[in-house]
């Protein structure tokens, strides 16, 4: 397995802003660190069903239409060079609406049930484990060990984001362009490796 692919992948899909990241950044500024860590307790647990439950799903099909395998690497790869290219078009984070605080609750199920609705945390889970993970490893451990890891990716992404509260958004905000572009470029890289 391609591990590098997999690391690179997972962290350009969970660091880039999304709703977890902006949420715990948001929250964090306005309230300190410590306060995003029930909503991001359930933003890890929630993540993790959704891991488990791609796994398992992908797996099936995996097993039961071998044939569709180049047919996921083709998606898997298209999804990616989609995910590039609206990143490295984004436009400027200050357009986007503030979470107000005052009105959510950032409690443990607000965070896991976000991730039952979240597309970019699905399409993140269905992708990394049917291009990645399942040509090379398909037993419970492995699943159960690869769903850890793609989550412990994305959680200390949110923890990232939130740490860095309000000097992370504003260094987001000064080079946002050209971090944008160099997400996106790695993003492409990863995936012409899934195709060639």
């Amino acid at each position: 397995m391609d591990i590098l692919s997999l690391v690179t992948y997972a962290m350009i899909s969970s660091f880039t802003p999304g709703p977890n990241n902006i949420i715990s950044m948001t929250r964090a500024r306005e309230h300190g660190f410590r306060s995003t860590f029930p909503y991001i307790r359930g933003v890890a647990a929630g993540c993790l069903l959704i891991m488990m439950l791609s796994s398992y799903f992908n797996l099936a099909l995996y097993q039961y239409i071998p044939a569709i395998t180049p047919f996921l690497n083709v998606f898997g790869c298209i999804y990616m060079l989609y995910l590039a290219f609206k990143i490295m078009r984004s436009t400027s984070s200050k357009s986007e609406p503030e979470h107000n605080s005052k009105k959510t609750r950032y409690s443990f199920w607000f965070g896991f049930s976000l991730q039952l609705i979240n597309p970019k945390v699905i399409l993140y889970a269905l992708t990394a484990l049917s291009v990645f993970v399942l040509p090379h490893a398909q037993s419970h451990h492995q699943l159960l060990g690869y769903s850890l890891l793609l989550t412990l990716i994305g959680i200390s992404a949110n923890l990232t984001w939130a740490l860095g509260g309000r000097l992370f958004q504003r260094f987001l905000l000064k080079y946002e362009r050209p971090f944008n572009i160099v997400m996106g470029l790695l993003l492409i890289w990863t995936a012409v490796s899934l195709i060639t």
